[in-house]
């Protein structure tokens, strides 16, 4: 394994830029226009509420909510684009529709707004997806992640804090676990380097396996049979000469 899939790409700093500045823009024009877009939320067990599963990560109540999402979103979307860049956008667009439909089936009877269900999403998958593929690199950005964040597990609970969806936090962690399993990562798979890495290995047919006992005793083996070596026939020439011939 080499680390020729992390690459620095425009994308890297872009899209977590125009990401956030386009939330930025949506609270803009609802205060600038006098408008009350939290009606587009999720509103749980709805027909009209569903259409909250893609507009709610847009929408937020105040800008102390908007400010406290911008910064892990602007941070973990860097993050993913680095390290996983061939799923960024998986992440992203499933992670909205799922913890969205997720938050709709099992929230309270209320509006759900904010980009926090798609941060926990964000946290889950890069810490979850870190510690199954066993790379130093992504195992550290993993510990990182919870380092910075890990807090926020406490807020997946009931009543940890009035005025917050808990159950879009808790839909958006078991979102990002989901991805870490059904998204592969193929390019992180350790190389196998040697013999007895690979699925195939049969310890019984290893030299070096074959000189310890079953009780892990080290062992010398038997001495090889002597060769036998078959003698090769050996043919004799003979030159014969004539009687009644004489020579010159």
């Amino acid at each position: 394994m080499n680390d020729n899939h992390f690459k620095f790409t425009p994308q890297v700093l872009l899209l977590p830029f125009f990401s956030v500045l386009l939330l930025w823009i949506v609270f803009w024009a609802e205060i600038r226009f006098n408008l009350d877009l939290g009606v587009y939320g999720i509103l749980p067990r709805t027909l009209i509420g569903l259409r909250g599963v893609v507009f709610s990560p847009f929408l937020h109540g105040n800008i102390e909510h908007l400010y406290n999402n911008s910064i892990p979103l602007l941070i973990l979307t860097a993050a993913l684009s680095y390290f996983y860049r061939e799923l960024t956008y998986k992440v992203l667009a499933y992670g909205i529709l799922l913890s969205g439909f997720l938050t709709w089936l099992i929230a309270r009877e209320n509006y759900h707004i904010g980009a926090s269900g798609l941060i926990y999403v964000l946290v889950s998958f890069i810490f979850f997806k870190g510690i199954m593929t066993k790379y130093y690199r992504l195992v550290a950005l993993s510990l990182l992640v919870i380092m910075i964040y890990g807090s926020l597990v406490w807020y997946v609970f009931p009543d940890i804090e009035k005025g917050i969806s808990w159950e879009g936090h808790l839909a958006g962690l078991i979102t990002g676990f989901v991805f870490a399993i059904r998204f592969k990562t193929p390019e992180y798979k350790k190389m196998i380097r040697y013999d007895w890495e690979r699925p195939d290995y049969n310890p019984e047919e290893d030299k070096f396996m074959q000189r310890f006992d079953e009780n892990g005793n080290f062992v010398n083996l038997p001495p090889p049979e002597p060769e036998i070596i078959e003698e090769i026939p050996q043919f004799y020439y003979y030159t014969f000469i004539p009687k009644d011939k004489t020579s010159e």
